[in-house]
């Protein structure tokens, strides 16, 4: 059944500064954000308008990611770290499409997206939902509030969908995603992508969103730099690739050469630690 949200108390909902996770429901489509937000985004898309590609892409592969946890992989529970607001196609929606017992923990910070909470904690009744307000910055806050719904001693699905990049200090966000995969069973799966350097349009208008938005920052990788995060993991084929070229399926939305998001899938083995 769903349980009850978990979390820290929220700081108020700060409307005169933009926050990433409204800016990208804005980009999507959604209907979760404010003026300061929409300004932010249009700013982004007029240096770079491939920007609303980025984050229809980002999402599908986050759907093509979980259905192949659930239908290949068996994976029945999933930590979402960073989920952003709800949108169409949330995490637990895909998982419990295919195994309706799936229990899912969403992370987050932001208190917008806590607001939304029990729009977004609607699970089956064979499964579970809950939600944790926290950093991504604080792996053990997050894994001790996920174990009252997820069983840490079996294989889990983490997802780092698009997070990682408001981590400014590479060796931070590493640091961050080995802690949380060595509090992880061997057979649990890291799903990750985020923005890349790949397009030059792309990183400059990251870089201007940076120096005027006033919101926390996003620091796009190189690719090498994102299979980073997969170290001591085995990355599945075709390894980390711009995201529509993982495993791609037919999209409304078509399928450009490449685009400035990449990421990948990667198992944990047995008797090997993340490094």
């Amino acid at each position: 059944m769903t349980e009850p949200t978990q979390y820290a108390a929220p700081t108020e909902i700060d409307t005169a500064v933009p926050h990433s996770a409204r800016i990208w429901n804005y980009l999507l489509g959604g209907k979760d954000h404010y003026a300061v937000d929409r300004a932010a985004g249009d700013r982004v898309c007029a240096v770079f308008p491939g920007m609303v590609d980025i984050t229809r892409h980002s999402r599908a592969f986050t759907g093509r990611v979980v259905r192949y946890l659930t239908g290949e992989a068996g994976i029945t529970q999933f930590l979402d770290i960073g989920t952003g607001l709800p949108t169409v196609d949330n995490t637990h929606e895909v998982a419990q499409r295919e195994i309706p017992h799936a229990r899912i923990v969403y992370v987050d910070n932001d208190p917008l997206v806590l607001a939304h909470a029990q729009a977004l904690l609607t699970s089956t009744p064979q499964g579970a939902t809950s939600y944790v307000h926290a950093d991504i910055r604080d792996p053990a806050h997050i894994l001790e509030a996920a174990a009252r719904t997820l069983d840490l001693s079996r294989p889990v699905g983490l997802m780092l969908m698009g997070v990682l990049g408001l981590v400014a200090d590479r060796e931070e966000a590493r640091e961050v995603t080995r802690r949380l995969l060595d509090a992880l069973p061997a057979g649990s799966y890291l799903g990750l992508n985020d923005g890349s350097t790949t397009d030059p349009a792309y990183t400059e208008a990251i870089g201007r969103f940076n120096a005027g938005s006033g919101a926390v920052p996003y620091t796009p990788r190189t690719p090498a730099e994102i299979e980073q995060f997969f170290d001591g993991l085995e990355l599945l084929e075709p390894g980390v690739v711009s995201c529509p070229h993982w495993r791609p399926e037919v999209l409304p939305f078509g399928m450009p050469a490449e685009i400035a998001v990449h990421g990948g899938l990667a198992r944990k083995p047995w008797g090997v630690s993340s490094t």
